[in-house]
C-alpha cells in the first residue's frame, strides 16, 4: 500500500475535535474547519508508536509500530511513512507483519533499520510472546528481517538473540544496529535489564550480521528499571545516547563511542508524562532529526496534561550547543507549509496593555494579570516572537472564547517562577491554578528576568508546539484552542514584552 498523506488524517482529527467542539474555551465552532494532519501525521483509525527513522535516496524513511484501539493478540506490526521535508508524508503501508501465535514476534517491539554493507536492508526488532513465559520460554527476544528493496521483507527465524545470563529475558528489546568503521564489525545496542541492578544498553558485536557477541554493558547508570530504544551517534566531536523511560526521552553524552557516557543534569528536551516517547535519530541532508511521538490524550480530548502511550508522529531537529549539550528547533523546512503573513491585530484586552506594531508590552503587579486578544487561533500556524519575562512572572499564550472574561481562558506558560513550560488546561484568573499549581507535564528551561528568549510556535489542529531558543520544546495538545476559539498573550504577577510577532498561515 503506497499513499499520499493528503487528505489522510482529517476524518481522525475531526472526530477528535468534535468531543471538545462545546468547551468553555471555544468560540463559534462553525469559524472553524480542522485540516489534515500534514505536521504531524498518523494513520487513518490507528496511531503511531516507536519510530525507526533511516535515510534512503534523499528521503527520511520512518518506520514505526502501528498501534491501534482494538488490539488483539497480534499487535504493533511495523509500518512505515516516507518524507523529505516534514510536511509531506507518503504513507507506504506495512513493512513487518506480526507473526502467528506461535512465533516469537505474534507482537512486535521496537528495532532498527539499516542498509549493511552487503547493500541490502536489514530490520532487527524486538519480538514479544506473552504466552511465552508459561511455557518457560523467553518472553522476548531479538529477531532480524531482511530486504533487497526496503518494500519487502524475509524474515530470518533461524536467527534469534536471546539475553545472555544474568539478564533479564522479558525485558531484552530495542535493538539498534549499526557499523562501526573503527571496530570493522557490527554493533547491535539492547535494552535489558541486570537481575540484580536494573536497566543497561547491553552491548553485541558480529562480522555477519547473524552470530552475535556479547560486550557488556555499554551504559549500566542502575537508575531507572529499563533504558528503552537506545538510539548511540556522533555529532561534533562528542558521542550521544538517547533513551527512555518514565514516560520521557534522555540522553547522555560521551567523548567516545565506548562512553563513559554521563547524563547531564538536565537532559530532557521535550517533557514528561509521555509529550514525547521513544525518540531515536537519523540524519538527512547532513542534519540530524530526533523522531518520537506525542501522545494521545488520556481524557478523551480535555486538556489535563495527561497522555497516554503512542499517537501522532513528531520531529525535531537537533541542535548542538558550544557547551556540548544538546538543543531542540523546528525542521527548519517546516517553514516552507506557512507562505502566508497574517496581520498582527489587537482586539479585547485585560488590565494594562501598550501596542506599538508588532509588539506588545504587557504589565501585571502581584495578584494581576493582563491579556490582549490576538484573533481566533488558525486551524494550523507558524508564530514567532520574542519573550522578556519580569521576575518570578508566568506568561505565554491563552486560548478562549472572546465572548468570554480572560479569567475563564486557558493559559499556555512560559513560566519563569518555576522555570519551565508547561500546559494542562488551567485558567489564567483567580491564581488559584495557574500560579499555584504544580505542572503536570513540563520541560524544563531556565528563565532569567530582563533576557529575551525567541520563540516559535507550530500548531496544527489540537497539537501546539513551543521551541525555545533553539533549546527546548514543549509538545502539546491544546484542546481548547481549536473550534473557534481565540488566541491570546497574557502575563501574571510580572511584566512581559512580545516583540517581533510574526504569524504564518497555509494558503
Amino acid at each position: 500500500m503506497k499513499r499520499n498523506l493528503s487528505g489522510i488524517g482529517c476524518a481522525c482529527a475531526l472526530a477528535l475535535l468534535s468531543a471538545c467542539a462545546t468547551t468553555e474555551g471555544s468560540g463559534d465552532a462553525s469559524s472553524y474547519t480542522a485540516v489534515d494532519y500534514a505536521l504531524y501525521p498518523t494513520p487513518d483509525d490507528a496511531f503511531v508508536a516507536d519510530v525507526m527513522p533511516i535515510e534512503n535516496e534523499g528521503k527520511l524513511e520512518l518506520y514505526y509500530l502501528y498501534e491501534t484501539d482494538h488490539n488483539i493478540q497480534a499487535y504493533h506490526p511495523i509500518h512505515k511513512f516516507s518524507t523529505e521535508n516534514f510536511y509531506q508524508y507518503e504513507d507506504l503501508g506495512l513493512a513487518v507483519p506480526c507473526g502467528t501465535a506461535k512465533e516469537p514476534d505474534v507482537a512486535i517491539g521496537t528495532g532498527s533499520v539499516f542498509k549493511a554493507q552487503d547493500g541490502l536492508f536489514h530490520c532487527f526488532y524486538t519480538g514479544h510472546n506473552d504466552s511465552f513465559a508459561a511455557q518457560g520460554k523467553p518472553k522476548e527476544c531479538v529477531l532480524h528481517a531482511v530486504s533487497k528493496d526496503g518494500i519487502s521483507w524475509e524474515k530470518k527465524f533461524g536467527e534469534v538473540l536471546y539475553a545472555p545470563e544474568g539478564y533479564s529475558n522479558s525485558d531484552f528489546r530495542d535493538p539498534q544496529v549499526f557499523w562501526n568503521e573503527d571496530d570493522k564489525c557490527y554493533w547491535m545496542l539492547v535494552a535489558t535489564r541486570e537481575e540484580a541492578n536494573g536497566g543497561i544498553v547491553a552491548k553485541f558485536t558480529s562480522t555477519d550480521l547473524t552470530n552475535w557477541t556479547f560486550k557488556g554493558p555499554l551504559y549500566a547508570p542502575h537508575k531507572q528499571y529499563m533504558l528503552e530504544c537506545p538510539d548511540l551517534f556522533k555529532m561534533g566531536d562528542k558521542y550521544y545516547l538517547f533513551f527512555s523511560w518514565d514516560c520521557v526521552t534522555y540522553y547522555a553524552v560521551g567523548k567516545t563511542m565506548n562512553g563513559p557516557f554521563t547524563a547531564p543534569k538536565d537532559n530532557v528536551l521535550d517533557g514528561t508524562n509521555f509529550i514525547f516517547y521513544a525518540a531515536k535519530t537519523a540524519e538527512l541532508k547532513g542534519k540530524r532529526y530526533l523522531c518520537g511521538w506525542l501522545g494521545r490524550s488520556e481524557d478523551k480530548g480535555y486538556d489535563t496534561g495527561k497522555y497516554r502511550w503512542a499517537g501522532n508522529m513528531l520531529i525535531h531537529q537537533l541542535v548542538q550547543h558550544e557547551d556540548g549539550s544538546l538543543g531542540v528547533k523546528m525542521p527548519e523546512t517546516i517553514a516552507e507549509h506557512f507562505p502566508e503573513s497574517k496581520e498582527i491585530s489587537a482586539g479585547a484586552s485585560d488590565g494594562t496593555v501598550e501596542k506599538n506594531g508588532a509588539s506588545f508590552k504587557l504589565r501585571a503587579k502581584k495578584g494581576e494579570k493582563a491579556a490582549v486578544d490576538l484573533g481566533e487561533r488558525a486551524a494550523t500556524m507558524l508564530l514567532e516572537c520574542d519573550v522578556t519575562i519580569g521576575k518570578d512572572g508566568i506568561a505565554g499564550f491563552a486560548f478562549g472564547n472572546p465572548q468570554k472574561n480572560f479569567k475563564n481562558w486557558y493559559a499556555l506558560a512560559l513560566d519563569a517562577k518555576r522555570n519551565c513550560i508547561h500546559y494542562e488546561g488551567y485558567k489564567i484568573g483567580g491564581f488559584e491554578s495557574i500560579v499555584s499549581s504544580d505542572p503536570l507535564a513540563q520541560t524544563r528551561f531556565s528563565f532569567k528576568p530582563g533576557e529575551k528568549h525567541h520563540v516559535t510556535v507550530v500548531a496544527e489542529n489540537e497539537i501546539f508546539i513551543v521551541y525555545i531558543d533553539d533549546a527546548k520544546v514543549l509538545s502539546s495538545r491544546i484542546y481548547n484552542s481549536v473550534n473557534g476559539a481565540h488566541m491570546a498573550l497574557y502575563t501574571t504577577e510580572a511584566d512581559a514584552t512580545f516583540e517581533n510577532i510574526s504569524i504564518k498561515t497555509t494558503r
